[in-house]
């Protein structure tokens, strides 16, 4: 805690004006026990909220509790195969995988379950220990506003974080909202607390916590480490013991992306590999991630200052946010390090989870634990406003009524989000539970279910699944984001016994388009059956889920591989598959598009008896042959599609000039096209093709649909 001989004299004239008991006489510090305490107080609103939520949450459900997103039911599977002696398993006997977000949360939810909590009785401890969290979350901002500015402004931040609808649902849904949260306060505090002595002692562990807990977390736990290894530099010089235990949050940051690399093979966590800007589109475009990213940013500024109808805070939150922050870095020198962590830990983030897809949806969860000391701020953003209040009574009121402003502008909103809670936890039992409850009823216990949403699924069904996402099984990110046709390929790679049986599918994005599947008859019609949406949307037209309805299919794998054989005689020497990302992998293989921007995904067809995979493609590929018998002429067969007015692509082999290559017409049924290289040409065993436009920087460029090549000699 500060002394009163590093306080600056701003502090101590602002006590009797906020009410700090460090400016209180003696008969009144003996009248304020423990006990009586208002953050106390604060902390039994908090609660109070939380079971409220947590009781409309029920009223929806029939009495039942449901988590308000599907991604709930993931940590819970991830928590029961862990404590089951199975860890990050998503299906028992699979890879390990990383589809769970919070490594801390696993951990905390399989303890659970170790010790008999299980099914809805393991999401009920969940709730459960999120609004104990939430509730601690209160006590602690009440403190830490406190320890920064005073009583008054700690008690009216406590107010606002314990009325807060985004923290509120975040702590009833069964998230690792409240633990991050209360790990992101809880630090700062043990920060301000250790700071005038210069020796951290529980703030690096919870700091390391905290990085484990999510990664938003770990981003800010590092901005923290900096402010610690300045403050102990300037305290006490260069002790390495102090500085090490300081870095222990970067320490758990590198084991526990170690422990990625280790055991997937990639330091990138599933749930990156899905939703990134930087991988989930078939090709990077650097123009393209940083206007997607800042797009995002540009949202979470609008939410943080309150100037939408999310009533994600009250309006210009930010603006006094900004505040606080500029009083502490100019009017309290104490607090610089702390507030420069701050700043850059926002910053680090806000842009990190920016470049996530999803950075928007499902209420800017990645960012309601970091809401608490939010509040704080703009608590400390409102005093800073009132000190230009030249009278000291004048001065008093003014600074309650500011932060009065401020939580009824909040606690107006608390009703909106507890409905919110309870129409989309009754989404989520229209749509994912019941159709968990439906495959655990009706389908084989060997089922295997390719979903899109993994969570209740394969937590209620109790059958194995395969996430066409690749949240929760390796490998099938990319594919997805790469388009029905790859996602094809990777299915149709499993082993017989693993491809998926039935699917339980929508059509819309997250993930590839299933429709593709349906007509080329690898998801069976008509449908076994149907889940609609039932639940009404919000005032503001949207639900949880993007779908309107939800269909358990049949997978039908009989044509698997069709598209694989030669559409050619004579002797194939090589094969690459277009859409198969092994195949385009292994052959080196590109598009290579004229226009910027443009993304070839991949397309499922079928035709008579034949099902393949294919690339659109906008200017033309590169690839290499391999297996070849130098000398002899090369036929180059490609099953395509092309509608284009201009189907002329130049073929070059090994940078050589092979000659012209006219695509045939084709826009409605795929066809067979040939292009022979001379022998002369084929310099060695393998050769680089490239196929680029006859005119390569004017439109029209050449379109078209490439499925396959085959290297026939």
């Amino acid at each position: 805690m500060t002394t009163e001989t590093d306080r600056h004299p701003d502090e101590q004239a602002a006590d009797d004006v906020t009410g700090d008991s460090r400016g209180l006489t003696a008969p009144w510090r003996r009248r304020l026990r423990p006990s009586a305490r208002p953050e106390w107080f604060v902390g039994a609103l908090a609660f109070l909220l939380g079971v409220t939520f947590v009781v409309v949450d029920l009223a929806y459900n029939q009495g039942t509790l449901i988590a308000p997103i599907d991604d709930a039911y993931i940590h819970l599977q991830y928590a029961s195969q862990l404590g089951s002696g199975h860890p990050f398993q998503y299906n028992t006997g699979d890879p390990v995988s990383t589809g769970a977000s919070s490594l801390l949360y696993a951990f905390v939810l399989a303890a659970a379950h170790a010790v008999g909590f299980s099914g809805t009785a393991l999401l009920a401890f969940a709730v459960a220990f999120g609004v104990v969290c939430f509730t601690a979350t209160t006590v602690l901002v009440c403190r830490l506003g406190e320890a920064l500015v005073g009583r008054v402004v700690g008690v009216w931040a406590g107010v606002l974080t314990a009325v807060s609808g985004p923290l509120l649902w975040g702590a009833a849904s069964g998230m690792e909202v409240g633990l991050t949260s209360v790990l992101v306060t809880g630090s700062v505090l043990a920060f301000v607390r250790e700071r005038a002595s210069g020796v951290f002692r529980w703030t690096p562990a919870l700091a390391a916590l905290l990085a484990f807990v999510r990664p938003e977390g770990m981003f800010f736990a590092f901005a923290l480490c900096g402010a610690m290894l300045w403050t102990v530099g300037r305290a006490h010089g260069f002790r390495v013991a102090r500085m090490a235990w300081c870095c222990l949050p970067l320490l758990v940051g590198v084991a526990q992306y170690a422990f990625y690399r280790l055991a997937t093979g990639t330091f990138s966590a599933n749930g990156v590999q899905s939703k990134s800007h930087l991988a989930d589109r078939p090709v990077f475009y650097l123009g393209e991630f940083v206007d997607r990213t800042f797009a995002n940013v540009r949202g979470i500024v609008d939410h943080f200052n309150g100037l939408n109808n999310t009533d994600f805070a009250f309006p210009f939150a930010l603006a006094f946010f900004l505040g606080g922050l500029c009083y502490l870095l100019v009017k309290r020198p104490e607090w610089r390090p702390l507030a420069v962590a701050i700043v850059v830990g926002y910053a680090l983030v806000v842009v990190s989870a920016s470049t996530l897809s999803t950075a928007l949806i499902h209420e800017l969860r990645y960012f309601q634990p970091f809401l608490p000391l939010f509040f704080v701020l703009a608590a400390t953003g409102g005093y800073a406003l009132t000190r230009l209040v030249p009278r000291e009574r004048e001065r008093k009121a003014a600074l309650h009524a500011v932060l009065l402003v401020m939580v009824l502008f909040t606690v107006v909103a608390t009703p909106t989000w507890a409905v919110r809670l309870g129409r989309q936890s009754a989404t989520i039992r229209d749509t994912d539970v019941s159709v968990a409850a439906w495959i655990s009823e009706h389908l084989p216990p060997d089922a295997i279910v390719g979903v899109k949403d993994v969570g209740a699924v394969a937590y209620f069904g109790q059958r194995r699944v395969v996430d066409t996402i690749g949240l929760a099984t390796n490998g099938f990110a990319e594919a997805s984001n790469n388009g029905p046709g790859s996602l094809y390929e990777a299915l149709r790679a499993l082993p017989e016994d693993r491809r998926p049986t039935h699917v339980a599918v929508y059509e819309p994005w997250p993930g590839t388009s299933m429709q593709p599947f349906v007509d080329a008859g690898v998801f069976a019609s008509p449908p076994l059956t149907t889940f609609p949406v039932r639940t009404p949307p919000d005032l503001n037209n949207r639900r949880i889920v993007p779908f309107t309805d939800l269909e358990v299919r049949r997978a039908d794998w009989t044509l698997a591989g069709s598209g694989d054989r030669a559409p050619v005689p004579g002797g194939v020497r090589d094969y690459l598959n277009v859409g198969s990302l092994s195949s385009e992998e292994s052959h080196d293989y590109e598009v290579r598009t004229t226009q910027p921007g443009w993304q070839p995904y991949t397309v499922l067809r079928r035709q008579a008896d034949v099902v393949d995979s294919g690339r659109v493609v906008v200017g033309g590929e590169t690839f290499t042959a391999r297996g070849l018998t130098p000398g002899e002429d090369l036929t180059i067969a490609t099953r395509v599609l092309s509608s284009a007015e201009n189907r002329d692509v130049r073929v070059r082999i090994d940078g050589r000039d092979a000659g012209v290559w006219r695509l045939p017409e084709s826009p409605d049924a795929w066809t067979t096209a040939q292009f022979t290289v001379p022998g002369e040409l084929v310099g060695s065993s393998e050769v680089t093709v490239e196929l680029e436009p006859t005119r390569p920087l004017l439109s029209p460029y050449p379109e078209y649909t490439s499925f396959g090549y085959w290297f026939v000699q």
